[in-house]
C-alpha cells in the first residue's frame, strides 16, 4: 500500500482571539504549538489511515508573532515514513484575514506513530512522491530537518 505526498497536505486556520493571547496581545506560543500538533496529526492520520500519536516534536522556531485578530495559517504534509512512524513538516504563517497577506511565523518537524484501537503500533504505507511540487516539498523538509533550512 502507498499514499501520495500530495494526499497528505493539510491546511487549517485559527483566528487568534484574546483568549489565545499572551500579555503582548499576540498568540501564546503554547497555543501555536497545539495548533501545529493537531494539523500535523491530521496529515499523519490521512497518510496512515490510522490514529496517530505524537512521538517527537523537533524544536519550534518562532520567527514572528501572530497578533490578535490575525489568522494562524498552518500547513502540514508527510515527507517521510518508517515502518510505524510518520514524519510531518508543519509550517505556520501569520495571515491577514482581509488581504490574505502571509508571513512565516513558526516551523517544526513532528514524528507521529500509527496505532490501532488497542494502542498497538501498526505499519504505515509507503510514501509516493509523484509530482514536481511533491518532490520540492519533500526536498525542503529533508533539508530543513537536517539543518539546511
Amino acid at each position: 500500500m502507498t499514499t501520495r505526498l500530495t494526499e497528505t497536505y493539510i491546511e487549517n486556520r485559527a483566528m487568534v482571539q484574546p483568549n489565545h493571547a499572551n500579555m503582548l496581545d499576540t498568540a501564546h506560543g503554547g497555543n501555536v504549538m497545539k495548533w501545529m500538533d493537531e494539523v500535523g496529526a491530521m496529515s499523519a492520520m490521512r497518510f496512515a489511515g490510522e490514529t496517530c500519536v505524537t512521538a517527537r516534536m523537533s524544536q519550534v522556531d518562532f520567527e514572528r508573532p501572530i497578533q490578535v485578530g490575525d489568522t494562524a495559517l498552518i500547513e502540514a504534509y508527510v515527507y517521510a515514513a518508517g515502518t510505524t512512524s510518520v514524519r510531518v513538516r508543519v509550517k505556520t504563517y501569520r495571515e491577514n484575514p482581509t488581504t490574505g497577506e502571509t508571513e512565516p511565523t513558526a516551523d517544526s518537524y513532528i514524528v507521529y506513530v500509527a496505532i490501532d484501537e488497542d494502542r498497538n503500533t501498526v505499519e504505515v504505507p509507503d510514501l509516493r512522491v509523484e509530482t514536481d511540487r511533491a518532490q520540492r516539498l519533500r526536498d525542503e523538509a529533508l533539508a530543513g530537518e537536517n539543518g539546511g533550512d
